[in-house]
């Protein structure tokens, strides 16, 4: 599995986050340590429970996309409350594309569990508990992590650093970088809590001004094993103890379960912060997760972005190690993920105002918006109680062809808008036949996409060479998702974030070691028809000659 390189990656941070990038560095042929201070798993608590379907798609790639949902509540239609109006419904439509569920809701504690089984599983990853990092430093060749272990100060060499170690990141401290923003003066208590609702579906349901919590709100989100997710926005000064020895935190749960039978599984208080590191990139260190921002949980945008920062990072490093990125291919993790971290604090500060307005101008405007509602349904698009988490779109980014200036001017920005298939946008899935699916065989290669003919196969590809990176050519059926495309011929990098330019050209990094991937001259290049029948030509030799090998053998 080893790449050839000197050293492994070093991953800060056994969450999530972490496990999913040295997972997707593992695909790649990369191998990693990942550095937890915790001695050993602590399961405690649902905490971050809501997966997007996208981000089921980069988990399946490492094996665990299906087991996820398999393992999980799916849920289609989430429910907004007035007092005791139901003002507001939404569906969320089974996407023709996708085999997953637009959400799936399954506490961190138990997806951690099915990350370290897998990670377990993998020879790339090496996963060590009880490593407390405690000092960073870095050259043009590699990062040395100093640990302390319960037998003492060792150091750990890599050729990079991927810091994932949580909000309180000891890594963005001992580099020194602020993490600015604002932080809300509001509680929010939170509780797992097993009971029989009596609902008929498991929905997301959100409640403004409920008479059991007053000019606040409560949020409930079902999880496996008949256990919710109870989110209170409390006062600042709300004392958890005190709630727990008074009664009244038992009082708030019978408030919404009735006299129903439940049992508290677990509680916790925490406030809402938005806030980012100024720069994603350090040097060879790169922030991923909460070490890099942190957001208002409501629309699920935490988590699910975190594992975004992770597959862009990870392609991104092993292509660095490998010799077929340019000096600038790891600055675009910083202009791509950096963009959507804005993209996501923007929404989820757009939310906080509205769910604790700080302003008169606020205050009057939610309870405006609120009150109307019940009868007026032209404002109910206006209530937001969390605009729920989606991919980003690469438009802008130096790794992919402008579209044109009209498109770029017609692209659709707001949360939840439909996104036209343009270069930068998440591709969609596919079947393909023999039961392939096209996101399924996205990176960490180059992917060709071109129209399927009769008497071709689906599936062919190129190994690549010590200057240019491997490459898998995939045919679509003309009818569905190529014309969908307008496909004539393109050209997915790693990620899958990218629809192919139209117009029979493909797009693609030049995979040279001087200038290639993210080299000083255009990361992204148009390929002619000459230089697009030389690929494909290469990628049909080379299929000829695997196929001649095996027979002969």
């Amino acid at each position: 599995m080893d790449d050839g390189v000197r050293g492994p990656v070093l991953v800060v941070g056994g969450g999530p986050v972490g496990l999913a990038t040295a997972l997707l560095l593992a695909r790649a042929g990369t191998p990693s340590v990942v550095l937890e201070a915790a001695p050993r798993r602590l399961a405690v608590g649902s905490r971050s429970i809501c997966v997007q379907r996208d981000v089921l798609d980069i988990l399946e790639r490492v094996g665990l996309g299906r087991r996820i949902a398999d393992a999980g509540v799916t849920w289609w239609v989430g429910r907004t409350f007035f007092r005791e109006h139901e003002v507001l419904v939404t569906t969320f439509p089974e996407d023709s594309h996708s085999t997953f569920p637009p959400f799936t809701n399954i506490s961190q504690t138990d997806l951690e569990l099915l990350l370290d089984e897998r990670a377990a599983a993998e020879p790339a990853v090496d996963v060590r508990f009880g490593h407390r990092v405690v000092g960073i430093e870095q050259d043009d060749a590699g990062v040395t992590a100093r640990v302390v272990t319960e037998d003492g100060e060792r150091a750990f060499y890599g050729t990079h650093c991927v810091a994932a170690d949580g909000a309180h990141s000891t890594v963005r401290h001992l580099l020194g970088l602020p993490f600015e923003g604002e932080s809300y003066p509001d509680q929010f208590l939170i509780a797992d809590v097993r009971a029989d609702f009596g609902f008929d579906a498991p929905e997301r349901r959100f409640f403004f001004d409920p008479v059991w919590n007053p000019g606040r709100q409560v949020l409930l989100h079902p999880q496996p094993g008949g256990v919710w997710r109870i989110d209170w926005q409390v006062p600042a000064d709300f004392d958890l103890d005190r709630a727990q020895e008074s009664g009244a935190l038992d009082a708030k749960i019978r408030a919404i379960v009735g006299d129903r039978d439940h049992d508290l599984l677990w509680v916790s208080v925490y406030r809402f912060h938005q806030r980012r590191v100024p720069a994603m990139r350090v040097g060879r260190v790169l922030f991923a997760g909460d070490a890099a921002h942190v957001m208002a949980p409501f629309g699920a945008r935490g988590l699910n972005s975190g594992v975004q920062d992770a597959e862009n990072a990870a392609w991104k490093i092993a292509y660095e190690r490998a010799g077929w990125a340019g000096p600038l291919l790891l600055d675009s993790y910083d202009v791509e993920r950096g963009a959507a971290a804005d993209e996501n604090l923007d929404v989820t500060s757009a939310t906080m105002r509205f769910l604790s307005p700080r302003t008169q101008a606020e205050r009057e405007h939610r309870h405006a918006v609120l009150t109307r509602s019940v009868e007026d349904p032209s404002v109910r698009p206006l209530i937001d109680s969390g605009r729920l988490a989606e991919p980003f779109w690469y438009v802008d980014s130096p790794l992919t062809t402008p579209p044109s200036a009209r498109e770029v001017a017609a692209f659709p920005r707001a949360p939840g808008a439909a996104r036209p298939p343009l270069p930068g946008v998440l591709c969609p899935d596919a079947p393909l036949a023999g039961g392939w699916r096209l996101r399924q065989v996205l990176g960490p290669h180059f992917t060709v996409l071109t129209s399927l003919t009769a008497g071709q196969s689906v599936l062919s590809g190129d190994p690549g060479s010590p200057t240019a990176p491997p490459t898998r050519l995939v045919r679509l059926p003309e009818r569905g998702l190529a014309e969908e495309l307008r496909l004539g011929a393109g050209v997915l990098r790693p990620g899958p974030a990218g629809r192919p330019p139209r117009g029979g050209a493909a797009r693609r990094g030049s995979g040279r070691r001087r200038g290639g991937v993210g080299g000083r001259a255009p990361a992204c290049d148009w390929l002619g028809p000459d230089a697009l029948k030389w690929l494909l030509h290469r990628s049909a030799t080379r299929q000829r000659d695997t196929t001649s090998r095996g027979a002969s053998s």
